[in-house]
């Protein structure tokens, strides 16, 4: 069976068969006995988007995987990164440093801050995220072409990524369709994304997609 540790864009945590491109974590969060989540979603502000393959380390997610077989962090997964920065997830500085560090460098030029310092950004990130409870921004398919690649938002029905002037529905498994944003219906949406990142996709960070992603894009062509 699934365990509870499959993360959607609006940063709750699911079972579902589907594992996803990236673990990342939020702290200890689970009761290594019954493999389960307690009751919280999170024990720090610093919330990451990790590789599934890191220098041949492997784990029994939601185990015990510290050394003398102490809780380790509760392994989360998510289809890709676009769906981790939606839930408000950054690029771990440990195993994606180059992505991090990408990260941190379109925050400064977003923000104008010289060497800003990760709490700092986890800080703004914790305040916004939908999952700890940031409000969501409300904007209609009129405003749909002002956000970045890599920005989600959701019409109620369904959450779509922007990409490439498409919306494409994600679930799960992967992105399922793509629409041309006056296809939608003319209803009240939200956008799921932070600011924080919609400000760091808008100076050019560009989050690792799904496959599916591309072979829609490739349809709609």
């Amino acid at each position: 069976m699934p365990l509870q540790n499959r993360v959607d864009p609006f940063g709750e945590i699911h079972v579902d068969p589907a594992r996803g491109m990236f673990t990342g974590n939020r702290g200890i969060i689970h009761d290594p006995e019954t493999r389960s989540l307690q009751n919280r979603r999170w024990a720090a502000k610093a919330w990451i988007t990790c590789a599934l393959e890191f220098k041949g380390v492997r784990r029994v997610p939601m185990g015990r995987n510290r050394p003398g077989d102490k809780t380790g962090w509760t392994e989360l997964f998510f289809l890709d990164e676009v769906t981790a920065l939606a839930a408000g997830h950054r690029p771990c500085f440990y195993c994606r440093r180059a992505r991090a560090q990408a990260f941190s460098a379109a925050y400064a030029g977003a923000f104008g801050a010289e060497d800003p310092k990760v709490g700092e950004i986890d800080g703004r990130l914790h305040l916004e995220r939908l999952a700890s409870g940031g409000k969501p921004i409300e904007v209609d398919r009129h405003g749909l072409h002002l956000l970045p690649d890599g920005a989600m938002f959701s019409d109620g029905a369904s959450d779509y990524a922007v990409h490439g002037g498409k919306a494409l529905r994600w679930s799960f498994s992967g992105y399922d369709a793509a629409f041309g944003f006056y296809e939608l219906a003319d209803a009240e949406m939200c956008i799921i994304t932070p600011a924080t990142t919609l400000a760091v996709l808008h100076q050019g960070y560009r989050p690792d997609w799904h496959p599916s992603a591309e072979l829609l894009s490739a349809r709609r062509a």
